[in-house]
């Protein structure tokens, strides 16, 4: 079940469509009274075969303030020029508004930038100019397929939330039951708690490594850098790294009961120490990482309807693929010391 769950996250992560959005505006600053002609690139759209009349655009100035676009035309199969007539400012108005651009079509739906252009203020001097008649309502289309949320952060890269996060859940989950079994080991002295401590312990290390692979390629195109020493990469790093400490110290003691009681004791201190190191120090400083520092995790349209029907079951999966896969491991080692001790034993 794990192993389904998983590779349909993989083909519908991958191969469902974003939908459309706006890469860049230029210019991005304007003047409140003027005329402006704003060029706007467009990202999984083509326009050869719509017509100009289909596409309408509007800046968003606030809640209630919306400016149609007074003119459109097709410059590039995703790019359109358009026409602005920016209306002057109320007196209480801040010295800049931030607008939004919102572009729409019957063929790809609606596609908008907030932060578009930057319109700086002006006040008519004339008290015949009436602000209120320049805005207009906005028409929203919506795409007739199902489709991701576009971020223009993240671009394509929005498909390895369904990738990165599950698999550091199931690195957690794992971690959690070995050091379960640990805590049981030295309570019982039961040799194949020690051996399921172990595994799950092995499997989870592969999935953080995975996890850990796979956000320093998100970072690579959302921050810049493969590695910028935030500070979620280096705690968990470090994370890593101890309870990696966990297999060279179980492989430096040759004594078995000697090794079981110093590991699984180890094993539960790792633990604790995962906790503050992946979900309270980073929330204590700035950090780049969604959820943590201020900064806020996805959430909304980030995370949208479409999106859960692949998160949920990706995280599910890797999280049955991860018991499943430390299942085989414990069951092998078990079957393996029992053989060894048969033959030792004749």
């Amino acid at each position: 079940m794990g192993a389904l769950l998983v590779l349909y996250s993989l083909i519908w992560g991958l191969f469902i469509p974003l939908k459309p959005g706006i890469v860049s505006v230029e210019p991005n600053r304007a003047q409140a009274g003027e005329t402006i002609e704003l060029v706007y690139e467009g990202y999984n759209v083509d326009y050869q075969d719509v017509n100009e009349r289909d596409i309408s655009a509007w800046l968003l100035m606030d809640s209630v303030r919306t400016i149609a676009a007074d003119r459109l035309e097709i410059i590039g199969n995703r790019s359109v020029l358009l026409t602005f007539s920016l209306p002057y400012f109320r007196d209480a108005d801040p010295g800049v508004i931030s607008t939004t651009l919102v572009v729409s079509d019957s063929t790809h739906g609606y596609a908008l930038l907030p932060s578009a252009v930057s319109v700086l203020k002006a006040v008519s001097e004339q008290d015949s100019a009436k602000e209120e008649g320049a805005f207009t309502p906005i028409r929203i289309d919506y795409p007739n397929e199902t489709t991701f949320p576009f971020r223009n952060i993240l671009k394509e890269t929005i498909r390895n939330t369904y990738y990165h996060v599950p698999l550091w859940f199931s690195m957690i989950i794992l971690f959690l039951l070995s050091a379960f079994y640990s805590a049981k080991y030295l309570n019982t002295r039961v040799k194949a708690f020690d051996i399921w401590a172990r595994s799950y312990a092995e499997i989870a290390i592969i999935l953080g490594v995975l996890g850990l692979v796979t956000g320093a390629i998100w970072a690579r195109f959302t921050w810049g850098a493969f590695w910028s020493w935030d500070v979620k990469q280096f705690t968990s790093a470090v994370a890593l790294l101890i309870y990696l400490s966990y297999f060279i110290l179980r492989s430096s003691i040759s004594d078995e009961d000697k090794r079981a009681r110093l590991t699984a004791s180890y094993n539960i201190f790792a633990f604790v120490l995962l906790i503050p190191l992946l979900f309270i120090i980073p929330r204590l400083t700035d950090s780049l990482h969604p959820g943590n520092g201020g900064n806020p995790a996805m959430g909304g349209e980030d995370l949208d309807s479409t999106m859960r029907w692949v998160f949920y079951p990706a995280v599910i999966g890797w999280i049955l693929l991860g018991l499943w896969m430390s299942n085989l491991k414990a069951r092998y080692l078990i079957v393996f010391q029992n053989r060894e001790e048969e033959f030792m034993s004749d």
